[in-house]
């Protein structure tokens, strides 16, 4: 295990930010190859990774509350909670992973009939979820062993499984896609993910945990289990109902307006997600480095750490979304020579600008306060912005004033900015310094405990 006082925030965030882009790519070469087949089919392939990221809920309660506790835990020096928290986070992921792969295999149609997939895109998205969603367990298994590694500061070793990761996907895809559509971009993924998870399992148990630990699941810690509840849920509830907010605003875009904004809006989105990358492996950088500064009660260095990680994220936003206001005919011309998506395309990627100032500060501010345990108030942020200025505002611009894809964007830009103030002053408040996770009494069994399974 790597301390945190031997790591500084670009050690933590590089292996991330490289992690990050590959697995993003995985989606990003799926989109790319179909889409020089045919544009629904690459359009169907993002419908159907929106439905995958709300029925994944469940990953992520248990993802964000276990990183959290074993950060906390870690920086209080409680070496065998850590181990619990750990083996605890990979058993609930394998089983509820194995529960959402079946309820995939079994009713992908219906569940994309409801966000308003239709036509040839239902037809297409069906198909692919249809075979990605039925290996989830393995996505679970490899997203809960991700997060341990890196919280023991070891984001390297994550780093490396996800290029190879995307290596492989890449091959599979140009070998499988030219003649299976969908489904061979499905397969790809799949067995991508599958040997991914093995390698990190391998990793994980070689490396930082025995197979040992898991003698401390027996009895079950019920206590440990309802605690990672507590903090995962809201944690997970603030992504789901974001994430759900963009199903509702693409089924208006569905329902509501042309073929072309459609296949904009998901061009779009895949080009702004480098934007936002950055942001994001800053992001879990510093949630790492809270969560541990936290659990030792270094309260002051925590904030301060903040506010440059914050600081550091928004300077390279703001290099990114210039080089890609520079760039972005350019950029969309990558997937389309469509005279219309490209013309739509270039102006949203201008307004694009306003939108990511505010959504750096909310994955920055939100990841530093997730490190400290405070969860509660970005959830309840997340209902009222998400739906009263997202969802319906989008309605309002897109629909009832008929600015199109246009006023989508306006009303997108205006919740991440709202949102992003109330995390600022938020933070600046210090209201989440009372919200450590590990509880001042000293656990007497903690030492020999550490020993029988070391």
């Amino acid at each position: 295990m790597i301390t945190m006082k031997k790591l500084k925030l670009f050690q933590l965030a590089w292996p991330i930010f490289i992690e990050t882009a590959m697995f993003m790519l995985l989606g990003f070469i799926d989109v790319y190859i179909l889409s020089n087949y045919d544009d629904l089919a690459a359009s169907s392939v993002n419908t159907a990774n929106q439905t995958v990221s709300i029925v994944t809920i469940v990953f992520q309660i248990l993802s964000t509350a276990g990183a959290v506790m074993i950060s906390q835990y870690l920086g209080a020096k409680k070496r065998r909670s850590a181990s619990l928290v750990s083996v605890l986070l990979l058993t609930s992921q394998v089983f509820f992973g194995v529960i959402i792969s079946a309820v995939f295999l079994l009713f992908n149609r219906p569940i994309l009939v409801l966000v308003g997939a239709n036509g040839q895109i239902l037809d297409y998205a069906s198909r692919y979820l249809s075979i990605v969603g039925g290996t989830m367990m393995f996505q679970a298994l490899l997203n809960g062993c991700s997060v341990i590694i890196r919280n023991h500061g070891m984001t390297r070793m994550t780093m490396f499984v996800t290029a190879g990761m995307n290596v492989l996907n890449t091959g599979l895809d140009l070998l499988l896609v030219p003649s299976m559509g969908v489904e061979g971009a499905a397969i790809a993924t799949c067995i991508s993910h599958v040997i991914s998870s093995i390698i990190l399992v391998i990793i994980l148990f070689t490396r930082i945990e025995s197979p040992r630990a898991f003698r401390l699941l027996k009895p079950f810690p019920k206590s440990e289990f309802l605690s990672m509840l507590k903090i995962g849920i809201p944690s997970a509830l603030e992504t789901f109902l974001y994430n759900l907010s963009q199903l509702v605003i693409t089924s208006i875009v569905l329902y509501c307006l042309s073929e072309n904004e459609l296949i904009t809006k998901t061009y779009v989105q895949i080009i702004t997600m480098f934007f936002y990358l950055f942001s994001m492996a800053i992001g879990q950088a510093s949630q790492i480095m809270i969560g541990h500064l936290v659990g030792a009660k270094e309260y002051d260095q925590a904030y301060r750490q903040g506010l440059r990680s914050y600081r550091t994220a928004l300077v390279i936003t703001v290099i990114t979304c210039t080089i890609g206001i520079l760039l972005r005919k350019p950029l969309l011309s990558i997937f389309t020579d469509n005279a219309e998506v490209l013309a739509i395309g270039s102006t949203i990627l201008l307004m694009n600008a306003v939108l990511e100032f505010g959504r750096t500060t909310n994955i920055v501010i939100i990841a530093c306060m997730r490190g400290a345990g405070d969860v509660y108030f970005p959830t309840v942020c997340a209902v009222l912005s998400n739906w009263i200025i997202s969802v319906a505002g989008s309605y309002l611009f897109a629909v009832v004033l008929d600015m199109g894809i246009y006023g989508l964007w306006i009303a997108l830009a205006a919740d991440e900015c709202v949102r992003g103030i109330l995390m600022i002053i938020r933070w600046k408040s210090g209201a989440w310094k009372n919200k450590r996770v590990v509880k001042d009494r000293e656990e007497v069994q903690e030492i020999r405990d550490t020993a029988e399974l070391s």
